[in-house]
């Protein structure tokens, strides 16, 4: 009789976009939509592999875009979500939030299929072999300058400038790594990061990371996007706000003029004061050994090939100028 009887389907629940929007971490309980369906992320969130904030930004929204750009084997990661499922948004509800522009949303996902049928997608690994191997040889060049014209002002000056422009080349060859475009496989992707972030530039892959995919996920964002928390302490955000602040003087400086004193200001606290340390913090306070294992390796070969040509207070010299003119 059992094998007879039909198989009943378990009931859908329906959401609507106010329900959804209740759910974005305000009350500990978090929900997101993707391709209409809504999952649970409230727990999964501290597990999520790009980090808690990224995922926790689209509490409440839609997140069918942010989910198509970050994830490279979009098959295997739905087979994780099906334990997150709850249901799905009630026909009648929107496929996206009824505050955000529908001709808006169409036209980008239009353009990013455009993008994706003409191939621009696509890594050239030639061009990014060729890119490392003038970052390496940049470096070496940089070393063979002391080592061939001494180490008088001048050839300090040049090897500086030499290395400081490998810092900003190799800053922009782990970005690609880091948002693991360049390889189909995220294993590759991850290894090339860690060896140009860490090895040489002496910074963490999971620093950057948790940086930068937030800024992706909410770029301009206050309060969500990292890259603008600098307000209002040095610098405060818009030009009528900035105004507004400086002529009231209020909070700390004068930002009716702060486009001015950005670039004396900027770049100078930016990397060789507030990054150096802070990356160190961010490495020890989270226990993230194998990012200064990796750390430790491009300080370790900065001392040992300058060391012998500067001395300790002459390579560290060298290595805040270079930090200075990286920032600027």
């Amino acid at each position: 009789m059992d094998s007879e009887t039909p198989t009943q389907a378990p009931a859908r629940r329906y959401f609507t976009w106010d329900e959804v929007a209740q759910r974005s971490g305000r009350e500990k309980e978090r929900w997101l939509v993707i391709d209409r369906k809504v999952y649970n992320i409230s727990e999964f969130s501290r597990r999520h592999p790009g980090g808690s904030r990224v995922i926790s930004h689209y509490a409440g929204q839609d997140a069918t875009d942010p989910f198509v750009a970050f994830h490279i084997n979009k098959g295997l990661v739905r087979k994780y979500m099906n334990s997150l499922l709850i249901g799905e948004l009630s026909p009648e509800q929107p496929s996206f939030e009824p505050t955000k522009n529908k001709e808006l949303i169409d036209e980008f996902r239009e353009l990013r299929s455009t993008v994706e049928r003409m191939g621009l997608m696509k890594a050239n690994h030639v061009f990014f072999l060729l890119n490392l191997l003038h970052i390496l040889l940049l470096d070496v060049a940089a070393w063979l300058t002391l080592w061939v014209f001494g180490t008088s002002l001048v050839p300090f000056l040049l090897c500086a400038v030499l290395l400081s422009t490998v810092q900003a080349q190799a800053g922009w060859l782990q970005h690609d790594f880091g948002h693991l475009s360049v390889f189909s496989t995220s294993t590759w992707n991850h290894l090339l990061h860690h060896f140009v972030i860490g090895h040489l530039k002496g910074a963490p892959a999971s620093w950057w990371n948790h940086m930068h995919f937030q800024h992706h996920a909410k770029p301009n964002c206050f309060g969500k996007d990292p890259d603008i928390n600098m307000h209002p302490f040095f610098f405060a955000l818009g030009k009528i706000l900035s105004v507004e602040l400086g002529k009231q003087k209020r909070k700390y400086m004068p930002y009716n003029h702060q486009h001015k004193y950005f670039f004396l200001i900027g770049p100078p606290a930016l990397l060789p004061l507030y990054f150096q340390w802070y990356i160190f913090y961010f490495v020890i306070q989270r226990k993230k050994w194998v990012d200064l294992a990796w750390m430790i390796t491009f300080y370790a070969r900065l001392f040992l090939t300058y060391g012998p040509f500067l001395g300790l207070k002459g390579v560290l010299g060298l290595f805040f100028v270079v930090r200075f003119l990286e920032s600027h």
